[in-house]
């Protein structure tokens, strides 16, 4: 029988669990599972066989180079192409690939951002192994390259990369929820992993149309635009009918991921018009941050073949709805139990309602810092712009769950749960369905979501890395407090229905169920205490206070070092993003826009005096009050436009790091927004024909 498509491409690129199983010796097979399964310390005398299987394997595929894979503290990927060819005496090559090889990478480390942990003088950087992430085949003009998931830290041993962090995190949460886990008889579960799964939403536009726009090839967002006479108003395009060049580009995605071994599985068309979304099947936490990051180069790779091009900015089109990252989050066991799936009773399900209350307490303790993991320039735009989640942390439980820990605070018992029972639509040949216990809130930006939680305020552009070593940390730190509570408790049964109800009690500030976007929400939050950190310079400051230092160097995530170098790297991310911004205006307004405007009304000016000239006695009221209009806009283009080119030219002067960012957040981008507005009012009045750039019209409809 044929096999499907999906059957015959899944993971036919991927150096995966099958594959080791089948070349691999029986005994290094064992001691390579028992390290990615149980979090072991590997065994670097195993290296050489796996370094062998992997290269002959890689050379049937036709490889011809391998590469150490690293995700370095730019967002992006990194990587240095070796070939397997070693000469021989006669002259000739022959092709090895040793375990030092596999283990081991040293690329330049002088150039990536550091934060002060290395000067560029110091070049040497590390690369080593992650064995828990699959190695795999990617085929582009270069040929086929053996791609090693790696990470990445300084000669002294600091982490560079957002893999460490997050390697660290997740033995840091599974220690920690073992332990608790073994109060409650689970002597069989060895680890508990996070499991993962990033929606990713993004836009797709004509390529042409693109590459006339040199803000969205510079910054990957349009810094002029006025809105077209249809935005996203009528909601037409959501879940609507896919047109045949999005679908082609989809169904060549599809194909491309499936190869790789990531479980791309939901599609469809987002709010705004030309924005998409796609969805996987959930991994582990390492692999789905992987996963991620080619599902975001791949994207960016197929639509180029379709002639589109694929922005993954949070906000590409002023005034439609921008694009983000939902991270569905959750903890499973080694023995495959979901620590946070409710049942069917959840009033009496005490672990759930522990680890519930330990999320919980987590989130409402550490709010600034989920704020921050969740942070780019690009994200500002979106956060609590009534498309997104507010930049206020808030918990929606829904009401099943709400009900449940409304019980426990006020009788110190739950006796019942709210079943969702069965849903009539009224129609005979419809079937009844089964209704869930609670509503979907899409404007919290933490909620649960049946046996998950949806961290909804991750940036469409950014690495899930950051979010999901922050959520693992903060989880594991409440954990740990709890065990050490439990653990020395004389009757266990007591104590951990007493910690249930003083957890819910003192957190219960932070659970939300209402509308996140309305302003009385924002006046509630206030008064309940929660923190509003409306951009990502606000955030910053919350990965050094010495609560966060305290936390991530108990559990071996971060020192000290390590979180002061990304507060730096962070600021200047920031400053660098706002510059290119603003020298990206600029250019477009001194080289575009205004001389575009003079020559409409310098044609405009002239066809008044033809007129005057053929009719004195013709009515050119309209003509002149346009040219008027016009005019006096361009003057104001013009000025704004001094002020920016000063502003600009300012803030290279003030000292790098909190200051610079500081002055390029209030100073440079309220002198941005001051030059785009005359320029989008003049594309209302400007003859089309003069206009040097597409129109939002064209970007968003014209696909």
């Amino acid at each position: 029988m044929k096999k499907n498509v999906i059957e015959e491409v899944f993971a036919m690129d991927v150096f995966n669990d099958a594959v080791m199983k089948e070349r691999l010796p029986k005994p290094v097979y064992a001691k390579l599972k028992k390290t990615i399964e149980n979090d072991e310390e590997l065994d670097l005398e195993i290296a050489g066989a796996v370094a062998h299987a992997m290269k002959e394997w890689a050379l049937e595929r036709g490889a011809t180079h391998y590469t150490h894979w690293f995700q370095p503290m730019t967002g992006i990927t990194a990587e240095k192409h070796d070939s397997f060819i070693s000469p021989t005496k006669d002259g000739g090559v022959i092709l090895e690939f040793s375990g030092k090889e596999l283990v081991k990478g040293e690329p330049d480390a002088s150039s990536f951002p550091s934060g002060g942990i290395r000067a560029t003088f110091e070049a040497r950087g590390y690369t080593a192994w992650d064995c828990t992430s699959p190695a795999f085949l990617r085929e582009d003009a270069a040929g086929v390259t053996l791609c090693i998931p790696t990470a990445f830290c300084a000669y002294t041993g600091e982490a560079l990369d957002k893999k460490t962090p997050l390697l660290r995190s997740m033995e840091a949460v599974s220690k920690q929820a073992v332990r608790v886990l073994k109060l409650f008889g689970h002597d069989d579960v060895t680890n508990v992993s996070c499991s993962v799964g990033p929606e990713q939403e993004y836009f797709l536009v004509d390529k042409e149309k693109y590459l006339m726009r040199e803000d969205l090839i510079f910054t990957g967002r349009t810094l002029f635009g006025a809105m077209p006479p249809k935005g996203q108003e009528l909601d037409d395009h959501y879940f609507g009918s896919i047109k045949e060049r999005i679908a082609a580009f989809m169904k060549e995605l599809n194909v491309e991921l499936w190869k790789l071994g990531i479980l791309a599985k939901t599609q469809h068309n987002e709010v705004a018009p030309a924005q998409h979304e796609m969805a996987p099947i959930y991994s582990t936490a390492n692999i789905a941050t992987d996963h991620n990051q080619l599902v975001m180069e791949t994207m960016k790779k197929v639509a180029k073949r379709h002639g589109l091009e694929c922005l993954l900015h949070e906000k590409p089109f002023a005034g439609v709805n921008g694009s983000g990252k939902h991270d569905n989050w959750s903890l499973v066991t080694s023995t495959g139990k979901n620590l946070l799936d409710p049942g069917k009773t959840p009033h009496d399900n005490i672990q759930f309602l522990l680890f519930l209350a330990a999320v919980l307490k987590a989130v409402d303790e550490n709010a600034g810092l989920l704020r921050m993991s969740a942070s780019n320039p690009g994200n500002d735009h979106r956060l609590g712009a009534n498309e997104a989640p507010p930049a206020i942390i808030s918990v929606f439980l829904g009401e099943q769950l709400q009900d449940v820990v409304a019980q426990l605070i006020e009788t110190g018992t739950a006796t019942s749960s709210k079943q969702g029972g069965k849903l009539n639509i009224g129609v005979n040949t419809l079937p009844s369905l089964k209704k869930d216990a609670t509503d979907r809130n899409r404007t919290s930006p933490f909620a649960f979501t049946g046996n998950k939680f949806e961290f909804r305020m991750v940036a469409s552009s950014m690495s899930i890395a950051g979010a999901n070593t922050v959520l693992n940390t903060i989880v594991a730190e409440v954990l740990a407090e709890m065990a050490d509570e439990l653990e020395g408790a004389e009757d266990f049964n007591v104590a951990v229905h007493d910690l249930i109800k003083k957890t819910f009690a003192e957190h219960q500030r932070v659970i939300f169920n209402g509308n996140g976007y309305s302003d009385e929400w924002v006046e509630e939050a206030a008064r309940r205490g929660l923190p509003n950190l409306k951009t990502m310079v606000d955030a910053i400051p919350e990965l050094t206070t010495e609560k966060t230092i305290t936390m991530f160097e108990k559990h071996h995530v971060l020192s000290r070092c390590e979180l002061e170098s990304r507060a730096e790297i962070h600021y200047e991310a920031y400053a660098k993003a706002i510059n290119i911004e603003a020298k990206t205006m600029i250019d477009m307004a001194s080289k575009k826009y205004i001389p575009a405007v003079i020559k409409y009304v310098t044609s405009l000016a002239d066809s008044i005096n033809s007129v005057k000239a053929a009719c004195p006695a013709a009515d050119i009221s309209v003509q002149t009050e346009i040219l008027t209009k016009a005019s006096s806009l361009l003057a104001s283009a013009k000025a704004a436009l001094a002020k920016l080119e000063a502003v600009t030219a300012e803030a290279a002067g003030v000292e790098e790091g909190k200051e610079q960012a500081t002055f390029f957040k209030d100073t440079v981008f309220a002198a941005m927004g001051e030059l785009r507005s005359p320029i989008d009012e003049l594309e209302m009045i400007v003859d089309k024909a003069f206009w040097p750039v597409p129109s939002y019209g064209d970007l968003l409809f014209e696909v």
